[in-house]
């Protein structure tokens, strides 16, 4: 969607730029992901550090830190919990992701 609105008025609203900057994009994905070897590996680590890190910790983290005193004990040992999840299984995602990595390399 960024660059399409970059594309100029009169080639804004055109179906076939649409089509064609997205079709340029997947396959220059493709391409990336064929030449880089280990990309699978590596789109793995990041994926298993940053989304548990965006879906369960920082949401918890945030609401802790925006309502400090104004919740329940039970919200607050939720949100821990959830933390420590998301801790737990990240930290799972990273170990198995560089194991699968180093055995890959050797």
């Amino acid at each position: 969607m960024s660059l399409e609105e970059l594309l100029p008025a009169n080639r804004a609203k055109s179906r076939f730029w649409s089509i064609v900057i997205r079709t340029g994009l997947v396959l220059s994905i493709l391409v990336v992901a064929l030449t880089i070897p280990f990309f699978g590996l590596v789109m793995s680590l990041v994926g298993s550090l940053l989304t548990m890190l965006v879906t369960l910790i920082l949401p918890c983290v945030c609401f802790l830190s925006i309502l400090k005193g104004n919740i329940s004990w039970f919200q607050g040992s939720f949100c821990v919990l959830i933390i420590l999840v998301g801790i737990i299984s990240s930290a799972i995602g990273t170990y198995t992701s560089i194991l699968e990595i180093i055995h890959q390399l050797s």
